[in-house]
């Protein structure tokens, strides 16, 4: 038995008390998710880590009579703590310590994966490594053998392709014997750079009597002589003063150790793969090089990114509105007139509530859930296959023209979906300023919420021009993003630029229940909001518009909106549609919600009604400036959150409520004019 194999009446105790806890590590873009998915399917749940902001992935599964615990831990490149991802992962591994740690690694990339695991075998937990990929790998002409790699590292080793499902049952088999100790498990730990050997078996006699549980002192060792900046605190905390100043002189004195580390793994790398790995012959060419001379081509890659995006609107069109007007008529009107008339006993104002405040403000924005259904399913869709990397490739030209580079595109691209994680999302980008920079203009990325906005008000105002009319305003803010961008990063940071590193994963096939399983957790999480947040500013609005008497037009709200309506008046906006414009900062869909109570929409088309009271200069400039104006309430305090600072979240505020005003002025102003002609 290994030093790393943990006793067989141990492990049978433990399994017979509780489930077996896995945790699953890998790096970005290997398929973890995928796997997770597949074997948790809708037993997950979604949190944050305690004290962190990183997103806490779980679920539970059984086979076989045998109950599993799955942790999908952060994806990273390393164990070294230099971001909370690593840091997290680690620290679970070491201290929750696993039956077992699933090392997932791309067949087709199998260098670059394996650094991971070079850091994972030396912790006192047994690994399985997943093979993943390998129908992708072999679409490269990369041949992979399973035994011969599994014979090289000493661990488990199983093939398969987590988007087909193929090698998923025998990963599980395997989980389940390593964690009872039938496997044999005698890893082959990748071995620091001889010159420096002695000096690591000194600091770990240095450090013995005062690593703290329950970290290994090899492992305290290494971590010491690489430079983590977290294991030397703990240590300088916990070694007396003298004790610490002689292992801080070896440090000192062997300052180029990390390089003899890194060094160590890179050669234990070339070996795993020199024994396992065939390539492809000299100058033949992959499928993902011949797509991507297109994809990633300084034109074609713009104008297929362009084309890209414009099919996934036009999907939403013609395929989301039919189903929005059907759901409108057939279900959310009909509920409105059945709930009058079956408390038509009670009350005048209990049944306004109920098909005015309740059903007609929540159903109104529940209409638009297909038109969210088929962008997020395009959005998951382009993303699994390994698209959205290329797009953040061909955009990084275009984003050092404000002071960003490719990187930051990702992240201002999951705007599309949500500000909130895109702000989270700024955490990928190293440098401070550019970070900072790319978190004051994503609340300009028009999230779904402000597109379904558009989806809903633009046909009814443009007809046939619908999708052109949504184009310019989905292109408006970027543009406006552009300029800011430039203008803030020439005005605020001098100009500075940083450097682009990032990979490109190979295309590969979508896997359907992936998809399938985000495009239902998003929009389970959208009904959610409709039913609790959206319900309650519904409620309130419709109390605010229906008291103190009948008539809206002398009611609280009117007053409210009254008040604030020489905000809007230069960009031709009323008081109703300044509230709805006031109401969307709890949420986006709250303005179509509140436009519902205030025009008594319950039986009638709410579309119709506002076509029939606004001219479509007033509803192109009240779109522009709902496309711009200040994000919701969840994302200000994300922003507040990421920079750790209300002056900047004041002036992220206080930028968009200009921008929008302004932009909504010109635009009404310009169109009056025209229109006079």
């Amino acid at each position: 038995m290994s030093a790393h194999a943990i006793p067989e009446t141990e492990v049978s105790s433990r399994l017979r008390e509780r489930s077996i806890l896995v945790a699953l590590a890998g790096q970005p873009n290997v398929g973890k998710s995928t796997l997770f998915n597949r074997l948790t399917g809708l037993h997950q749940h979604v949190g944050n880590w305690p004290g962190k902001t990183v997103e806490r992935k779980e679920g539970h599964f059984t086979c076989n009579g045998v109950s599993y615990r799955l942790v999908d831990l952060p994806g990273t490149y390393s164990l070294t703590a230099n971001s909370p991802e690593e840091l997290i992962a680690r620290e679970f591994i070491l201290r929750e310590r696993p039956d077992v740690v699933v090392a997932v690694v791309d067949a087709a990339t199998l260098e670059r994966s394996l650094y991971l695991v070079a850091e994972l075998l030396p912790l006192p937990v047994p690994v399985v490594v997943a093979l993943n990929m390998m129908d992708v790998a072999r679409q490269e002409g990369i041949y992979v053998e399973p035994e011969v790699l599994q014979a090289a590292l000493g661990v488990p080793v199983v093939p398969m392709s987590a988007t087909r499902g193929i090698g998923v049952p025998e990963l599980v088999e395997t989980v389940e014997r390593l964690a009872r100790g039938e496997l044999p498990y005698a890893p082959r730990l990748p071995r620091i750079r001889p010159d420096h050997q002695e000096v690591l078996d000194t600091i770990g006699e240095h450090i013995a009597r005062y690593v703290p549980a329950p970290y290994p002192r090899d492992w305290v060792a290494l971590k010491l002589l690489e430079g983590d900046p977290e294991v030397t605190r703990m240590m300088q905390g916990t070694m007396p003063p003298e004790q610490w100043e002689k292992v801080y002189a070896l440090l000192r004195a062997h300052d180029d150790a990390q390089v003899a580390v890194a060094s160590g793994r890179y050669e234990w790398i070339g070996r795993m793969v020199r024994a396992a790995v065939t390539r492809p012959r000299l100058g033949q060419i992959g499928l993902t090089e011949r797509l991507d001379r297109w994809a990633t081509h300084p034109f074609w890659g713009l104008v297929i990114l362009a084309g890209v995006l414009g099919l996934v609107f036009w999907l939403t069109y013609t395929v989301g509105t039919p189903l929005q007007d059907g759901l409108e008529v057939y279900v959310i009107g009909a509920l409105a007139e059945r709930a009058r008339s079956l408390f038509i006993g009670m009350p005048a104002w209990f049944s306004n509530l109920l098909a005015d405040g309740m059903i007609g403000g929540v159903g109104a924005v529940l209409t638009f859930l297909p038109i969210l259904v088929i962008f997020f399913a395009a959005m998951a869709f382009l993303e699994d296959v390994g698209y959205m990397a290329r797009a953040a490739y061909v955009m990084d030209s275009l984003m050092h023209r404000i002071g960003l580079h490719g990187k930051s595109f990702l992240p201002l691209f999951l705007g599309f979906g949500c500000n909130v994680p895109a702000i989270l999302g700024t955490r990928v980008i190293e440098s401070r300023q550019a970070r900072l920079l790319t978190i004051l203009l994503a609340p300009l990325v028009p999230c779904t919420a402000r597109m379904a906005v558009v989806a809903f008000l633009a046909p009814a105002f443009f007809g046939p021009a619908a999708l052109l009319v949504s184009w310019g305003l989905i292109l408006t803010p970027i543009l406006i993003l552009a300029l800011t961008g430039a203008v803030i990063n020439s005005l605020l940071f001098r100009g500075q630029r940083s450097a682009f590193i990032m990979e490109l994963p190979l295309y590969h096939l979508p896997n359907w229940r992936t998809i399938g399983l985000s495009l239902w957790h998003r929009s389970l999480s959208f009904v959610r909001k409709a039913g609790t947040v959206i319900l309650a500013v519904s409620v309130v609005v419709w109390g605010l518009s229906a008291f103190p008497g009948e008539n809206v037009e002398e009611s609280y709200l009117a007053r409210i909106g009254q008040w604030l309506e020489p905000l809007g008046r230069g960009a031709g906006l009323d008081w109703r549609l300044t509230v709805a414009l006031l109401s969307s900062f709890i949420a986006k869909e709250n303005s179509i919600a509140t436009l519902g109570v205030l025009f008594r929409a319950g039986e009638e088309s709410l579309a119709d009604l506002l076509a029939a009271t606004y001219s479509p200069v007033v509803a192109l400039a009240y779109l522009v400036v709902q496309t711009l104006f200040i994000p919701c309430v969840a994302t200000v305090g994300v922003v507040h959150q990421e920079t750790a600072s209300w002056r900047w979240t004041l002036f992220s505020v206080g930028l968009l409520l200009v921008i929008s005003l302004a932009a909504g002025m010109l635009v009404f102003q310009v169109g009056t004019w025209i229109a006079g002609l």
